[in-house]
């Protein structure tokens, strides 16, 4: 997961932006897979080549992996990808971390069949929210799945990225997706026992 409430200085490139994130251990970094996701993987909802799109550090790319799936996680945050890596040789599972900007998916030249995405759309507005938009609707191909876990406006408080409303989900996927489901979930972390309170939207690609 990916998400920033801090402010960086001018002049610092997205990548250092990313990075500070985990200069310490955020709250969403939980060393396990978000609830959510873990149920969508024991439905036996993923397949194929899985994508962990702002991957942290690594939990559902691994979650994959142990699944027998080949999976790649893509995050800016070269500090998060190296504890990503050092979990992944811990238990034995194989999978590729890459640092690489999500909105440009497209350049990796490559398809996946299910996309993970724990807190990265949410953090994504304007012309940078189309361009990730765009980035997957290039990766996915028809018939691939995206599962999506973003902050809810059901979430009281104004601190932590923007909250993300229903109609803003159905238009931003509006083109070229069959919008499965959007329900509300939880984003467990690890400063309060009760999570964030989340949606978690199913999208299936035309």
């Amino acid at each position: 997961m990916t998400g920033s409430t801090s402010h960086p200085e001018p002049g610092t490139t997205a990548g250092h932006r990313a990075e500070d994130l985990y200069a310490t251990r955020p709250p969403w970094d939980i060393d396990r897979p978000q609830p959510a996701f873990s149920a969508l993987a024991e439905a036996g909802v993923l397949r194929g080549h899985v994508l962990d799109v702002g991957c942290g550090t690594g939990e559902h790319a691994i979650m994959a992996s142990g699944l027998g799936l080949v999976a790649t996680g893509v995050d800016l945050a070269e500090n998060a990808l190296t504890t990503a890596a050092e979990k992944a040789r811990a238990r034995g599972r194989t999978v590729r971390f890459l640092r690489h900007d999500a909105r440009r998916l497209a350049e990796l030249g490559e398809f996946f069949d299910t996309v993970l995405d724990c807190g990265l759309f949410h953090v994504f507005d304007g012309a940078d929210r189309a361009a990730y938009v765009d980035a997957l609707r290039f990766a996915v191909p028809p018939g691939g799945r995206y599962f999506m876990l973003g902050f809810s406006d059901s979430q009281p408080g104004e601190w932590g990225p923007h909250r993300l409303t229903r109609a803003e989900i159905e238009a931003a996927f509006a083109d070229g997706w069959r919008i499965d489901s959007i329900e509300p979930s939880t984003i467990d972390i690890t400063t309060d026992p009760d999570g964030i309170r989340a949606w978690l939207v199913a999208l299936t690609r035309t």
